[in-house]
């Protein structure tokens, strides 16, 4: 039992660090259907919203200019025009309107003076929870044998849903070849700084394994306030 304690301990300041620092990496789960071949063949694409609302909008020019900076690594081609293309690429993005969350992180007081052996200052032991008869309370995770943990940390904060869903068709006929979504919960709103993390995702391992959903790590330069 003592031992469990000690690690209990030991583990307190490590999860408050976890809590109030930043994550590293921008996490995404992305699912793609694909019927494009392996390779391409000297395909050609133009890049087009949606949402006929965004026709002409520089914000969506800079990240269909990311979306064409994707494909062309992996052997696709710009076309001249739009009517020249054998591929039309649709982008849809959006963040919500964001949920709170809260998280509880044990406390912990300090161990020394337990008060528990005779004398009313006792000798060196584990003591209750927060202040106890005659000396210091424990350092630890809230015990239920031991009653409420009054050093616990409760902390709420808002998190967002995003997503970046693209499609891309055939102009002959009209096929659909490729259907992808990219969702990530983040403490950030920023559309202009999650969706070139969301385009990251997306190609990753693109086209991907038809019908697969994985989880996408992409490592963060550096913290981001509201990360």
């Amino acid at each position: 039992m003592l031992s469990k304690k000690i690690l209990a301990a030991a583990a307190a300041p490590l999860a408050l660090a976890a809590l109030s620092g930043c994550s590293q990496t921008f996490d995404a789960r992305v699912n793609r259907f694909s019927m494009l071949p392996p390779a391409p063949q000297g395909e050609t694409f133009t890049i087009q919203p949606v949402d006929p609302k965004l026709e002409g909008s520089i914000e969506f020019r800079s990240y269909a200019g990311l979306v064409a900076q994707e494909l062309q690594r992996f052997g696709y081609r710009p076309a001249s025009d739009a009517r020249s293309a054998n591929l039309v690429v649709s982008l849809d993005y959006f963040v919500d309107n964001g949920r709170e969350r809260v998280t509880t992180t044990p406390g912990f007081t300090g161990w020394g003076w337990g008060g528990y052996w005779g004398h009313p200052y006792g000798g060196w032991g584990w003591g209750r929870g927060g202040w106890a008869r005659g000396g210091w309370g424990r350092w630890g995770f809230y015990d239920p044998f031991w009653g409420p943990d009054w050093g616990a940390d409760v902390r709420s904060y808002t998190v967002y849903d995003s997503q970046l869903r693209m499609e891309i068709n055939r102009t002959n006929g009209g096929e659909r070849v490729f259907e992808g979504t990219a969702r990530a919960t983040s403490r950030s709103d920023d559309l202009p700084w999650l969706v070139p993390n969301l385009v990251q995702a997306m190609f990753s391992g693109f086209p991907g394994n038809s019908g697969q959903t994985v989880k996408v790590s992409i490592p963060l330069p550096s913290r981001r306030a509201g990360s």
